[in-house]
């Protein structure tokens, strides 16, 4: 039995301040099938949806860089059945959605351990980044197979190298030297993280990205997750007061 579709949402009034960079740990897909007695894989598939949802909002509310926790290193630790379902949702995602993502000008990205993905997936996700390479608005930025803490140590990895190759000195690491090591190098750091399901954790994602990120946290769970839920967080973002530490 799938899950009803979203009836169309009404459009949203402009916001004051716009974040730049918007991450999203997407949780509360299991429990969102759970409570409706489905298989987990109805949750999986409804959160396909508000995947969808969420970007064409991003996209209309001027968001230039959409980041969605996807699958982690620790999600590997699942069930097979049900890892091989997120796989094939993954691949029916890249697949389906090409003509939609150019339609909407949204560039596709991908960042993680990538080759610990089926080949076949692989082969689909290189494909639709390709396809979209020529858009200029939004940059959707998928982390798959992605774990912060991997991200810091196999960044610290490639600085080890360049210094054994004399690439570079010890003197000049510093916080800027590092940045240019992670998945992220090409991308600015978050300015607001959004958490469903009202978790209060961070599930090793961005740890190094999110040190000055605004926090949003909803008890929505992410196949609930719409516009209307997009537009109350970055609403919520607009009124704070950004200090990175200053008075």
């Amino acid at each position: 039995m799938s899950p009803p579709r979203r009836k169309p949402t009404t459009v949203l009034p402009k916001l004051a301040k716009v974040p730049e960079h918007v991450a999203i740990i997407m949780d509360g897909n299991g429990r969102w099938a759970r409570q409706r007695n489905l298989l987990r894989v109805a949750g999986h598939r409804a959160g396909v949806e508000s995947v969808d949802v969420v970007v064409r909002a991003a996209g209309e509310a001027g968001v230039k860089f959409l980041t969605l926790y996807a699958f982690s290193v620790e999600n590997w630790n699942r069930p097979q059945s049900e890892i091989n379902t997120l796989m094939l949702l993954l691949e029916e995602f890249l697949r389906d959605k090409i003509e939609t993502l150019n339609e909407n000008n949204v560039r596709l990205h991908a960042i993680g351990r990538l080759t610990d993905l089926p080949d076949r997936v692989q082969k689909q996700l290189h494909r639709t980044i390709a396809a979209t390479r020529a858009n200029s608005g939004l940059n959707l930025i998928l982390a798959l197979s992605y774990s912060g803490r991997v991200e810091i140590i196999e960044a610290i990895h490639s600085i080890i190298r360049e210094l054994k190759l004399g690439h570079l000195d010890e003197a000049q690491i510093d916080e800027n030297i590092f940045k240019h090591h992670l998945y992220t190098r090409y991308y600015p750091d978050p300015d607001l993280l959004i958490r469903t399901s009202g978790e209060m954790r961070l599930s090793n994602f961005l740890l190094w990205q999110l040190s000055y990120t605004e926090i949003y946290v909803t008890p929505t769970l992410w196949p609930d997750f719409g516009k209307e839920e997009f537009y109350k967080a970055l609403q919520d973002f607009a009124g704070r007061q950004r200090r990175f530490g200053k008075i």
